[in-house]
């Protein structure tokens, strides 16, 4: 199955999955948010940090299995595997024009 997901969202995906910090942090603007179940990260030097401890730097894959999109937001059911939590997730992606803006990661 294949799922067509909006360009920002594939992108962030493809480098979780590639486990390349680099191009994950350029899929969100200076300002981007990630929401890990209430605690916020904000810009690249805080997600970075969030993302060594807890999403890339513990090789983080996501598979992909539902995705809900609106004109807002883009709601990925994935299931999470690596050396971290392990099991399904969902994750809402605030996209506006070729960034995220915010990531929330919730079950």
């Amino acid at each position: 199955m294949t799922i067509d997901l909006p360009a920002p969202v594939a992108a962030a995906i493809d480098a979780a999955n590639a486990n390349d910090t680099g191009a994950f942090l350029a899929c969100f603007p200076p300002d981007g948010v990630v929401d890990d179940w209430g605690r916020e990260f904000v810009g690249h030097d805080e997600i970075r940090g969030w993302s060594d401890r807890e999403f890339i730097g513990v090789k983080v894959n996501l598979a992909v299995v539902h995705a809900d999109i609106d004109d807002v937001n883009v709601v990925v059911t994935a299931q999470v595997g690596g050396d971290g939590f392990n099991g399904p997730s969902h994750f809402t992606f605030q996209v506006e024009g070729t960034h995220i803006v915010r990531m929330t990661i919730r079950a």
